[in-house]
């Protein structure tokens, strides 16, 4: 700290504080408009300029303060790395809520403090989770709402900065709005990842048609989310399309468990234009053109069967 910054007054560093983290969750929305949900880690931890000074979005450690606060801006999950335990274990809890881990195991530690005393003055942060290397989504504003040095763990919640009259959920009281919010925020967390993972799998490609452009391709789950079984891993997952994505989450294409694709016979019977000719009625019989290289990415074949006794089911036969 300066010695300017040391004369400040409380008040004064309060509203620093206040202006400093509404310039970073601005910054944050317009870096993700520009760039997308998966955020390149150079950036965040390049940040952006505040009256003169630079201010980090990320550091080195989980728990991050940049040296014009003096609170952390942000709690981070690394990604995890194939073969190779991630440091902390955050979780989701069965309340829906984030687990976040300690640094280290002494709770009088500067960082567990500094995130102790965000959740006294009820300071709202950042949450990054990492998705693969060098990759990170976010949701702000994240508040730390609990601490259990038994387990060495805070309670992290996430908010909306506005409420809606469009969802009347968003104005409940503090608990159950953050309960809500939270779990749409970790479903959304979780498809970003799962999508960034399964089009990196099959090479930003569609597995039937080989298109390349990423706009247009979509992570399909073999077996739906909501089923069991639906987790959002890579293995439960295929790079499609948009065209074919639809049309195999409609079971007009299925998916062999050897991956040779399948076309629903009324449909192959049906005389259309090209993009029928083309786009579905040739990849009849076809393998799959894309796979992923590594073994433990490609398709799980006890999903691809589920998925495909479903095509075959009764009500989508000709």
């Amino acid at each position: 700290m300066t010695p300017h910054e040391r004369t400040i007054r409380p008040m004064d560093r309060e509203s620093v504080d206040q202006r400093v983290r509404a310039a970073a969750f601005e910054f944050l929305g317009r870096l993700t408009r520009r760039l997308g949900e998966a955020l390149p880690a150079g950036q965040l931890r390049q940040g952006f300029m505040y009256d003169g000074q630079r201010v980090p979005l990320m550091g080195p450690q989980g728990i991050f303060k940049p040296a014009v606060l003096d609170l952390p801006l942000s709690i981070t999950t690394v990604p995890a790395v194939p073969g190779r335990p991630r440091p902390y274990s955050d979780e989701i809890a069965n309340n829906g809520f984030l687990l976040y881990r300690y640094r280290g195991t002494d709770p009088s530690h500067r960082d567990n403090q500094g995130l102790r005393e965000a959740m006294r003055r009820q300071v709202p942060l950042i949450y990054f989770l990492g998705i693969e290397p060098g990759l990170y989504v976010s949701e702000w504003p994240v508040f730390i709402t609990g601490d259990d040095p038994g387990h060495l763990t805070f309670t992290v919640q996430v908010d909306d900065p506005l409420t809606s009259d469009a969802d009347p959920a968003l104005e409940l009281p503090d608990e159950p709005r953050r309960a809500y919010v939270t779990r749409l925020a970790k479903q959304r967390l979780h498809q970003v990842a799962f999508r960034q993972r399964v089009l990196r799998a099959y090479r930003g490609s569609c597995a039937m048609c080989q298109l390349r452009h990423t706009d247009l391709l979509d992570a399909a789950h073999i077996l739906p989310d909501s089923s069991p079984g639906g987790e959002p891993v890579t293995s439960n997952g295929l790079a499609l399309c948009k065209i074919h994505h639809a049309a195999f989450d409609h079971n007009i294409v299925g998916v062999r468990p050897d991956l040779v694709i399948q076309v629903r016979h009324d449909v192959l019977d049906e005389v259309d234009g090209p993009m029928l000719r083309h786009g579905l009625q040739d990849l009849h019989d076809r393998p799959l053109l894309v796979v992923p290289r590594r073994p433990t990415d490609r398709p799980n074949t006890e999903f691809l069967s589920q998925r495909y006794q479903l095509f075959q089911a009764p009500r989508y036969a000709a």
